[in-house]
């Protein structure tokens, strides 16, 4: 039932931030009770019947096949992610639950991999947002006020979630925090529809919305994100403003390694290298030179 609910939850307010001029439906200046579409219009955008795209709201229905869901996700105008999110929605919907899925650890790859990008901030983080690992640069430009071993405390990793939202620190980092808050609760609301009933997860968002009303706010508009690239403007501590690409690769336990780079010759590019030379000298990491 609770994997119903949320897949009702969804498509409701979806539904609700469609306009009838969005879709090129009259309205004949009436005045309408309810923001967006009414139910009965979505249904009949998406060739369903409106008592059972009702049933499918209310939480009373769990068998729309794949070709109903892609209709409801075109008469949505849900992009690739949402569209992937309301599947995985509709099928946890008509699964049994899943045991609690096993401690995160960093595969040996991926530590090559962070070894070998050196100098380059990386930072690992995993299903619901824990940074699993960073090399130095990694911890310089995203948590340097924290310990380099954070990470290594199994029960005590940071959250980048609850960093961003929670931490003072973070949250200056960002010249644009209300951007990457919003895409940090959107990534995590994409994830919760491959973990419906994970404890975890509901222990995070309970605590985030607890303790902060935007989070709360942003977690109730149902905005999904599935990763990527992005951009952003930093204000580092010790180094100044940067813009800073976040490019995030996948790995096959769905844990996020977070490669972050600047334009080769800019003024960021010299802040960024300023900040990871600073990083290795302190931790002595430089290579050696002949």
């Amino acid at each position: 039932m609770e994997a119903r609910r949320r897949l009702g939850e969804f498509l409701k307010t979806r539904r609700s931030h469609l306009r009838p001029e969005d879709v090129g439906l009259a309205t004949y200046g009436g005045r309408r009770r309810v923001p967006g579409l009414r139910r009965e219009e979505l249904a009949q955008l998406a060739g369903v019947s409106a008592p059972y795209y009702s049933r499918l709201e209310q939480g009373q229905s769990a068998n729309a096949s794949p070709e109903v869901l892609d209709a409801l996700a075109r008469a949505l105008r849900l992009d690739d992610a949402e569209r992937r999110h309301l599947h995985e929605l509709a099928t946890g919907a008509r699964r049994p639950p899943t045991p609690r899925p096993a401690p995160e650890r960093v595969t040996p790859a991926v530590r090559q991999l962070l070894a070998t990008l050196g100098e380059v901030p990386v930072v690992v983080l995993g299903r619901f947002s824990d940074v699993l690992a960073w090399n130095a640069a990694g911890h310089a430009l995203f948590a340097g006020h924290l310990a380099p071993d954070a990470p290594e405390r199994p029960g005590q990793r940071p959250n980048m979630a609850r960093l961003v939202f929670l931490d003072p620190h973070t949250r200056e980092l960002y010249a644009d925090w209300p951007a990457k808050a919003r895409a940090v609760v959107a990534m995590l609301r994409m994830a919760s529809g491959r973990h419906l009933d994970d404890p975890g997860l509901a222990a995070l968002v309970g605590e985030l919305s607890v303790r902060s009303t935007e989070f709360a706010a942003w977690w109730a508009d149902q905005r999904v994100k599935a990763g990527g690239t992005a951009v952003h403007e930093m204000h580092h501590p010790l180094v100044g403003p940067m813009t800073v690409t976040h490019q995030a690769l996948l790995t096959e336990q769905e844990q996020h390694v977070v490669v972050a780079t600047t334009e080769p010759g800019s003024a960021s590019h010299a802040a960024m290298t300023l900040l990871t030379h600073t990083t290795a000298t302190a931790h002595g990491t430089l290579p050696a030179r002949g």
